[in-house]
């Protein structure tokens, strides 16, 4: 009896857990969206006030900022400073592609950060600050929706967890 209680326990608190992981992994992807955010304004502020060309504006906001989104800017600013002929939208491209497993935004936001690449570095100036302006506009969509869901979804991760354990260690029992 005492080893099917002590059973119990530990599934209900493993289950409540995995539901708190799920919620803290939620408030995770807000704060990488708000700092990728911070960084694109941080950029833009580079390219057009600095008139910093791209691969520096790349390495100073790399720089300044850390995690995942600082090494991919970093990552882009020295691959496009050996000058191998490629496009930048290809450095960017493998950039993202080899550092979305380290940020936790979704299949949509990925493309999206992709394409952002697609356009920046071959366009004048003014097509650079409406490219990054538009990429601003779909992060700030994203944000308002994970601002707007994020107590609602740590609840029902947090219920889910908790329920769910105490449903299996009622049925083991």
């Amino acid at each position: 009896m005492v080893l099917k209680l002590t059973g119990s326990l530990l599934v209900t608190c493993s289950c409540g857990a995995l539901g708190l992981w799920k919620a803290a992994q939620w408030k995770e992807h807000l704060r990488m969206l708000e700092q990728l955010k911070k960084m694109m304004l941080m950029l833009r502020s580079e390219i057009l006030y600095g008139h910093t060309p791209l691969g520096e504006a790349l390495g100073h906001v790399g720089r300044k900022s850390e995690g995942p989104l600082g090494k991919l800017f970093e990552g882009a600013k020295e691959r496009a400073g050996q000058q191998l002929g490629e496009p930048f939208c290809v450095i960017w491209k493998e950039e993202v592609e080899k550092r979305k497993k380290d940020m936790l935004l979704s299949e949509r936001e990925i493309q999206e950060l992709t394409g952002f690449g697609e356009h920046l570095g071959y366009l004048d100036l003014e097509m650079q600050e409406h490219t990054i302006a538009l990429y601003l506009e779909q992060l700030d969509m994203s944000i308002e929706f994970y601002r707007e869901h994020e107590r609602e979804q740590s609840r029902l991760y947090t219920s889910l967890g908790i329920m769910g354990g105490l449903f299996l260690s009622i049925i083991m029992c």
